[in-house]
C-alpha cells in the first residue's frame, strides 16, 4: 500500500483588489436603484395629483437619506481601497458583510415612507425607524470590521498610507454606529420625524469627515460610514 502524505494546511491566497471593487461597484450600483423604486405615482382622484404627491413627502426624504448614505459609502469604498494592496479572506468576509447591508437598505427605506405617510406618529412608524436605524447601524459595523481586520493585518495596505488612517476609520464606524442607535432611540421614544431627520443629516457628517476628523492631522485619510 504506497504511503500517505499530509499535505500541509496553507492559508488562503492572497489576491489583488480589481473584483473585489467592480462587485462592489455592481452592488452599490444597484442600491442605488432600487431606493427610486420607492418613488411611485400615488393612487388619487382626478385633479388630486398634486396633494397625493405632497403627502408623499417622507419617501422623498426617506430616498434623499439612503442616497446620500450609499452615496457616501461608494465613495469611502473607492478612497479605502486606493490604500489596499491585496485582499485575502478576511478582508473579502468584511467587504460581503458591507455589501450585504448596503444592499438591504432599500427596504427599510420603503419602510419608513409608508409608515410615516399613514401616520407619523404612530407605534408602526416608531418600529420603521427603528428598523432603520438598526441596519444602517449594521453598515457602520461592516466598516469597523473591515478597518478591524486592517488593523490586524497591515500588510494587506499599501506602504504609503496615513499613520492615523486606520484608527480614524475605526473612530469614525463606532460613532455611526452609536449615532444611528441613538437616532433610532430618539425616534421610538419621542417622534419618528427626528428620526427621519438624522438619517437625512448623518449622511452630510460622513461627507465632510470623509478627509480626517477636525483637528487630526491626517490630510487625506478616509474613512467609512
Amino acid at each position: 500500500m504506497p504511503p500517505r502524505f499530509r499535505v500541509p494546511a496553507q492559508r488562503f491566497a492572497l489576491s489583488d483588489t480589481a473584483r473585489a471593487e467592480a462587485f462592489s461597484d455592481g452592488v452599490f450600483a444597484i442600491a442605488l436603484t432600487l431606493l427610486v423604486l420607492g418613488l411611485t405615482t400615488p393612487a388619487h382622484p382626478p385633479g388630486g395629483l398634486g396633494d397625493a404627491l405632497a403627502r408623499q413627502w417622507p419617501a422623498y426624504l426617506g430616498y434623499a437619506a439612503s442616497f446620500s448614505y450609499i452615496a457616501v459609502i461608494w465613495l469611502n469604498h473607492h478612497r479605502a481601497f486606493l490604500r489596499i494592496r491585496s485582499m485575502d479572506r478576511g478582508l473579502h468576509a468584511a467587504n460581503l458583510f458591507l455589501l450585504f447591508t448596503t444592499a438591504a437598505l432599500a427596504f427599510p427605506t420603503e419602510v419608513v415612507a409608508t409608515e410615516l405617510q399613514a401616520d407619523a406618529w404612530g407605534t408602526d412608524a416608531k418600529v420603521a425607524v427603528a428598523l432603520y436605524a438598526a441596519l444602517a447601524a449594521a453598515m457602520c459595523l461592516s466598516w469597523a470590521a473591515l478597518y478591524h481586520h486592517l488593523r490586524r493585518r497591515p500588510e494587506l495596505l499599501e506602504n504609503t498610507i496615513e499613520p492615523t488612517y486606520v484608527r480614524h476609520g475605526r473612530l469614525r464606524s463606532w460613532i455611526g454606529a452609536l449615532a444611528y442607535a441613538l437616532a433610532g432611540v430618539l425616534g421610538v421614544l419621542v417622534t419618528p420625524l427626528a428620526a427621519l431627520g438624522a438619517f437625512v443629516l448623518l449622511p452630510i457628517f460622513y461627507f465632510t469627515t470623509s478627509e480626517g476628523l477636525p483637528g487630526s492631522q491626517d490630510t487625506s485619510g478616509e474613512a467609512a460610514a
